[in-house]
């Protein structure tokens, strides 16, 4: 699936890379140019596509309902109560949430509204001398703060450094994370591993590479999928990514780190070819996985407002760009 400058034309996958390219969604662009296309930073079409990210499409939307001083809750904590929920409640609706989905679309803290959001999370999430703080928090939280605000620009801050420190110190014996005390691994907690996919190979200390060697010998053993019963959830493709896993998340930060030639991957890869639709797309099976479209859900996510930005049922460009993007580093390594 070698799909450079304008190669893609003569290829089967024409028709859907050119799907990806429409500028309706400029995240989605700017990712095919750069990641499928393999355009420079520099190239005027990759600018070009990457400067409209807040101007058009999901960025935009998420933005425009944004309070100036960075927040999207209604205002900022008058009580002890409202202080500890600031930014993370209700689950998948508020601030962290968003800036979350924020740092996938492409957008870092060169846009003031991106470090207005930054600067609250450090202020009543990050801040040194505060109990209210998530540096010794659930992995899952920590992990998704660290990549979001690594992925915003803040790889070095000292702050943004200890929850990577947190992530070494909670890994468990097994090479594995969990949300749980005392407990194993599970392959339900990979945001570990993704913060540390999001973390360049030179901002990576000697500790950090020695975390990320154990936690995915801890999936490529289990196949990315093979813990327990067969869990149904974790074969549907789903976006925003939340707390919850799938089999693309794990071949996603599998091959992110490097992993792409590891012939562990295997089962993992024919899932994903298998559910490739016959135009080429992949679909968005759920929001959530537990959620599938028309049908009951955990009770624990029923009370949970849906956030989402594509139909689910329908094809994906989300899905399909991180699809293709698996295939094109397991191609790459090869």
């Amino acid at each position: 699936m070698r799909l450079e400058g304008n190669s893609h034309r003569d290829t089967p996958d024409a028709n859907v890379i050119d799907w990806l390219l429409e500028e309706d969604q400029p995240s989605v662009r700017y990712h095919t140019l750069v990641d499928l296309l393999g355009r420079n930073e520099d190239d005027p079409e990759v600018k070009a596509a990457h400067s409209t990210i807040p101007r058009v499409g999901w960025a935009h939307d998420l933005l425009r309902t944004q309070k100036p001083k960075g927040y999207w809750e209604a205002h900022e904590p008058r009580t002890v109560r409202e202080w500890v929920n600031f930014l993370r409640f209700p689950l998948y609706n508020s601030s962290i949430w968003k800036g979350i989905v924020l740092s996938d679309l492409g957008l870092t803290a060169t846009d003031p509204r991106v470090r207005r959001l930054a600067d609250r999370i450090f202020q009543y999430k990050l801040h040194l001398s505060s109990e209210v703080n998530l540096f010794t928090e659930e992995i899952c939280i920590v992990g998704n703060a660290a990549r979001m605000l690594t992925r915003f620009g803040y790889a070095d801050d000292r702050r943004v450094r200890k929850l990577y420190d947190w992530m070494i110190e909670d890994q468990r014996e097994d090479g594995g994370w969990n949300c749980s005390t005392g407990t194993p691994g599970t392959l339900d907690v990979w945001e570990a591993l993704a913060a540390y996919a999001a973390l360049p190979r030179a901002k990576r200390s000697g500790k950090i590479e020695q975390s990320i060697s154990r936690g995915s010998e801890f999936y490529l053993e289990r196949r990315l999928f093979q813990e327990g019963r067969r869990y149904a959830p974790w074969f549907r493709f789903h976006y925003p990514i939340h707390y919850f896993y799938d089999v693309l998340v794990g071949l996603d930060v599998m091959t992110q780190l490097g992993f792409a030639d590891d012939r562990r991957l295997g089962p993992a890869l024919k899932i994903l070819k298998n559910k490739r639709q016959p135009d080429g797309s992949w679909l968005l099976d759920a929001v959530h996985p537990d959620m599938v479209p028309d049908a009951g859900s955990v009770p624990s996510l029923k009370k949970h407002k849906r956030f989402t930005l594509e139909a689910p049922g329908k094809p994906s460009k989300w899905i399909t760009l991180t699809a293709l993007r698996v295939l094109r580093r397991v191609e790459d390594a090869s």
